[in-house]
């Protein structure tokens, strides 16, 4: 049975972290809830993966409250995990052990035996065509098939709440609509989805809500489509302020499509790209940066 919409997975309250005399957070406050996907966004350094680590239970707070599916994660983490799926920026995987090995041994993790982990493994495979290379050693697999296989480790467990940190980072496109597909369907099956990216189109299509975290505060929150016609309503207009757009300064001017209809009828200077606005813009305005890969 799926859960209530009305129900909060997460309860984050005033949260803060600080390592000796450096605050990392500060005043953190969010909830998510059951089975929505809620993207965590913010450049790099801004506190994301210390967020999670918190909510995994890897991390102590420093103060506030938190409540994860009911569990305090400083006092029950053992317990919290046992209803968490994480996919972590680094696979972890063993590089001698097989595909399928891998996955058995997980099994054991989450005390699944004997016939119903076999089962569960080779649905699992399958479900992300990883079936083919199920005895194959993890040391030959691409890096869009580790990917595949610790996505779909996070499942054996069936878990209330799933964490994807960074989940399609340097995959190729078609790999990464297959991560989406997968996530719409676990969405739609009642799990709740708590996602970072630093892909803005991947965070419009799939976060019901979202936060931008910026140096360890929440800037702002809320719908992805809402915050765009909020912040950057209308169409944005790209120009240059130099002779060549690679070299030159980037200037980007929000407005209808209108407004710049008229203003290219008397004649002013063309931008090299009019397209409406979309939620990079609305990082882009409240953190002054264009999230990247590496970031």
């Amino acid at each position: 049975m799926n859960p209530s919409h009305d129900e909060t997975i997460v309860d984050i309250r005033g949260l803060g972290k600080t390592y000796g005399s450096a605050e990392v957070l500060s005043d953190v406050s969010f909830a998510i809830k059951a089975g929505e996907c809620f993207g965590l966004l913010g450049p790099n350094g801004a506190g994301k993966s210390t967020i999670i680590k918190v909510i995994y239970g890897v991390v102590a707070r420093s103060r506030g409250d938190l409540q994860v599916m009911g569990f305090d994660p400083q006092v029950d983490a053992m317990e919290l995990r046992r209803h968490l799926g994480v996919v972590m920026q680094e696979d972890a995987l063993d590089e001698a052990m097989t595909v399928r090995n891998n996955m058995m041994m997980f099994c054991r993790f989450h005390n699944l035996k004997g016939a119903e982990a076999a089962k569960r493994v080779d649905a699992l495979l399958e479900s992300m065509s990883l079936s083919v290379k199920a005895h194959a050693r993890i040391s030959a697999l691409s890096g869009g098939m580790r990917r595949r296989l610790a996505f779909v480790r996070s499942l054996l467990s069936q878990p209330k709440l799933l964490i994807l940190d960074e989940p399609t980072t340097g995959l190729d496109p078609a790999v990464r609509h297959a991560l989406w597909d997968k996530i719409r369907e676990l969405k739609r099956g009642g799990t709740t989805i708590l996602l970072t990216t630093h892909y803005m189109d991947e965070a419009e299509l799939l976060c019901d809500r979202l936060v931008v975290i910026d140096q360890g505060r929440v800037n702002i929150q809320g719908q992805p489509r809402h915050l765009i016609d909020e912040l950057c309503p209308g169409y944005v207009a790209v120009f240059s302020q130099g002779t060549d757009l690679a070299a030159g300064a980037i200037r980007r001017e929000y407005a209808t499509l209108d407004a710049y209809t008229l203003e290219l009828k008397r004649g002013a200077m063309a931008p090299h790209v009019l397209r409406p606005a979309n939620l990079e813009d609305v990082f882009l305005k409240l953190t002054g940066r264009v999230l990247k890969e590496n970031d």
